[in-house]
């Protein structure tokens, strides 16, 4: 079976040293983010090149995938996902039946790097020339993880110089109480400012007061020393 292949690749890549180090990176203890959650030890480029073997999984064999306690499988599951995305440019069913798998399946896209490997690659792609009702949708959940997919897919907006949703959701999320969330809007603000400073700066001028101060601090992270003190003080 295709699935079985892929765990077993996953496990025989796998290092305890790596598993342990990323159970503490991924914050899996109790109480925290990533709390409970398992690891196999396998680094992401390891992933990647798995991925490629099984771009002809099936969407059942996928959601076996995605569905797994194991950190590494899930990720694998989803970047097998941006594979087929990618590669199926002339067949907008198929990419319309990813993005359906990957938004009926955000319970198991669970931490920050699941988050940030896959959205803007899948949702900020397909929603480039369409209605993005679904990024406010996913900003406005009660799930940590849906509302950084709403800010992270925006980074595909940013780098074609469109920064309206971006702006918004970030609003939305301005007194949003988790760090994670902090740094996701900072990081999408200061990537607008890297390509439209004014832009950032207008942004910044009635909100920086009240901002979270992780979040300001990445959004002017490439301001000058002397910009970035008038801010934070």
């Amino acid at each position: 079976m295709s699935t079985q292949s892929v765990i077993a690749a996953l496990q025989a890549a796998g290092s305890p040293t790596k598993a342990e180090h990323l159970a503490y990176f991924f914050k899996t203890g109790k109480d925290q983010y990533g709390e409970g959650d398992h690891f196999l030890g396998v680094t992401v480029p390891e992933q990647r090149a798995i991925a490629k073997q099984y771009t002809h999984l099936d969407f059942n064999s996928l959601e076996e995938l995605i569905s797994s306690p194991w950190h590494e499988i899930r990720l694998t599951s989803l970047l097998i996902l941006l594979e087929i995305f990618r590669k199926s440019l002339q067949n907008q069913h198929l990419r319309q039946a990813c993005i359906n798998f990957y938004l009926n399946h955000t319970t198991y896209i669970n931490n920050w790097d699941l988050v940030d490997l896959s959205c803007y690659k899948l949702l900020g792609v397909w929603l480039e020339n369409k209605d993005r009702s679904i990024l406010y949708h996913l900003a406005d959940s009660s799930n940590l993880w849906e509302q950084r997919i709403s800010i992270v897919s925006c980074i595909h907006f940013v780098r074609h110089n469109d920064f309206s949703d971006c702006l918004t959701i970030a609003d939305k999320l301005l007194h949003h109480p988790h760090d994670l969330i902090h740094k996701a809007v900072g990081w999408l603000l200061r990537e607008v400012g890297k390509k439209d400073k004014q832009t950032l700066i207008n942004f910044l001028h009635t909100r920086y007061k009240e901002m979270p101060r992780t979040m300001l601090r990445y959004a002017i992270e490439h301001f000058t020393n002397e910009e970035r003190k008038a801010y934070l003080h």
